[in-house]
């Protein structure tokens, strides 16, 4: 399941967060990439203890809980803190699948790695290339979305970030832990809330819309993991 997220920041904020990130330090992104992505990855990225990373991924966090099409897409039960790279000057991320586990390095708190997000902070006109390319059982899907949009895609499949031509490429990724293991069971769901949702919309007062919720809520409970 691959679900853009749109607007998960305003324009106003996507603007105060390139400032703040255009006047911090920035070091070598294999920081956080395991033995094998380190060997194809290509860019820069703020340290985990960066005072201006930490403050606007609490924003980033917020920003996502009042956001209804990502909690209907995820049902996240744990949200490792948003970190953030840059892209430029011919920067790339080879293929890769991302580590199972991650832990946060503040905390020691462990999040097994269900889906993984990035959102866009430079607008597509900004820069050349840097297409993220995810490859599932459908074939390969090149993302590049407008500044303040996101996507969601599960942590399993293999990835890329193509080279930058021209430009920086600026944005925010990070992972959760869904109460929902598998991807499967999450597209299900997820489709069951919007059509649950377009008949509460066209039949308002439609008696099957009680049977509908009820039938969602019981595979919830039926597959959740708390």
């Amino acid at each position: 399941m691959l679900i853009q997220i749109p607007n998960v920041l305003t324009q106003e904020e996507v603007a105060q967060a390139r400032k703040e990130l255009d006047a911090t330090s920035w070091v070598d992104g294999k920081v956080t990439a395991g033995f094998q992505s380190a060997q194809v990855k290509q860019n820069m990225q703020l340290p985990e203890s960066n005072p201006v990373g930490i403050e606007l991924g609490r924003k980033i966090v917020y920003a996502l809980h009042r956001n209804p099409l990502f909690f209907a897409a995820a049902l996240p039960a744990k949200i490792f803190p948003p970190l953030f790279n840059r892209y430029d000057g011919g920067h790339s991320f080879g293929n890769h699948v991302d580590n199972a586990v991650r832990r946060v390095t503040a905390t020691g708190e462990q999040i097994r790695t269900d889906l993984s997000m990035t959102l866009f902070l430079s607008s597509p006109e900004e820069y050349d290339g840097g297409e993220l390319i995810i490859d599932d059982t459908y074939g390969s899907h090149s993302v590049k979305l407008p500044a303040g949009h996101m996507v969601l895609y599960p942590s399993t499949s293999l990835h890329r970030v193509t080279p930058v031509t021209r430009g920086s490429r600026v944005s925010s990724f990070f992972w959760l832990q869904s109460m929902i293991r598998s991807d499967a069971q999450r597209s299900l769901l997820l489709n069951l809330d919007l059509a649950i949702q377009k008949v509460g919309t066209d039949l308002p007062n439609h008696a099957s819309l009680v049977d509908l919720t009820g039938v969602y809520h019981n595979l919830l409970r039926e597959w959740v993991e708390v």
